[in-house]
């Protein structure tokens, strides 16, 4: 083949980068491409310098490149994107669990707006792509992200309310609309939520991850640089296999992103005109043993109150209504996960 830059094009087309779903060319990847004198020289825009698979892009262009044209001399170099919008957010916090029904949401979302009254720059994603419930318990249905131009690429900016930004799928279809997408579509649209949203300067972006150990676990896991992950649980003991495959997916040597602790969600119930009252009605320190058998620390307990449910669905988290115990519980994971950072 003869080495034209058009061909050196064409050759670089079948470098897939995987966590993008497509190929360096039509992902932009490329840039300041010279080919001169039996000379190939480019650079490949990332978002992280540091991450480990830009090695394989470099060594994957370079082999290519090779055997199209032959053992030619070739000087690839790697350049931080420009609109990496994760770029100014400081620490990526994971909410997980082992399987639905526990109050995941309700926890990622209670936290996100106790880490905002702390005085934290905050955001959530809702990366449930099936079943987003993000809209709905911040009561932001309807509300459709605006967009801007930078670098002339458009970018969403979050809906925000109570001091938290946010985005969902559920901001941009109707949720009456079924998701009916195989894995690599929905990690796609993860994607796109993640890298093309104008996050701004965050000092907290609250992942509110689906439940289960999927496709979507596995590439935030796998592609974002998490600070740590946050495992709920509910204390029936029946309840600690599904913990014990999240936290291990975690923990996994492909992965290897700290789990910074359980919470207990549920872990009793105290009647709001009895506050000082604790019933437990599950069971009590099943969630301070499942933390140190799976090695990992306790972060505390969220007790059930009557009216939690009826706030989600106003659209007005707990964490923002007047104290409680509730409110107080999630104040003082807040406070936890900050003193980690």
């Amino acid at each position: 083949m003869l080495l034209t830059k058009e061909n050196v094009i064409e050759v670089l087309k079948e470098v897939v980068y995987f966590p993008k779903g497509g190929n360096i060319i039509e992902l932009g990847m490329i840039d300041n491409l010279n080919v001169e004198d039996g000379f190939v020289r480019f650079n490949i825009i990332v978002d992280d310098i540091e991450d480990d698979k830009n090695n394989f892009l470099v060594e994957t262009a370079t082999k290519y490149i090779n055997d199209a044209f032959g053992n030619i001399k070739i000087d690839v170099s790697l350049m931080l994107s420009k609109t990496n919008t994760l770029a100014h957010i400081k620490h990526i916090i994971g909410v997980a669990s082992g399987k639905g029904g526990v109050g995941k949401s309700t926890v990622a979302v209670n936290l996100a707006v106790g880490l905002a009254t702390q005085g934290m720059r905050v955001g959530i994603l809702d990366a449930d792509i099936y079943g987003p419930s993000v809209p709905i318990m911040f009561g932001t249905e309807g509300s459709m992200p605006e967009t801007c131009e930078r670098d002339g690429k458009t970018f969403m900016i979050p809906v925000e309310k109570f001091g938290v930004k946010m985005l969902s799928i559920g901001h941009l279809v109707s949720g009456e609309t079924p998701l009916i997408w195989r894995g690599p579509m929905a990690s796609s649209a993860l994607n796109q939520l993640m890298t093309e949203t104008d996050w701004g300067e965050l000092d907290f972006l609250v992942v509110d991850m689906p439940p289960g150990t999927g496709d979507i676990q596995l590439s935030l896991a796998q592609n974002y640089k998490l600070a740590g992950a946050i495992i709920v649980t509910t204390p029936q003991k029946v309840a600690f296999a599904d913990v014990r495959r999240a936290a291990n997916m975690f923990i996994h040597s492909g992965v290897n992103v700290p789990v910074l602790g359980l919470v207990e969600n549920m872990a009793y119930f105290t009647p709001s005109d009895m506050p000082e009252k604790k019933y437990y009605i599950f069971g009590q320190g099943h969630g301070d043993a499942f933390a140190k058998e799976l090695g990992v620390p306790f972060l505390g307990q969220i007790p059930i109150d009557e009216n939690i449910a009826a706030a989600g669905d106003k659209g007005t988290p707990f964490s923002f209504s007047n104290f409680s115990p509730v409110t107080a519980a999630f104040e003082k994971l807040a406070k936890t996960i900050i003193d980690k950072f």
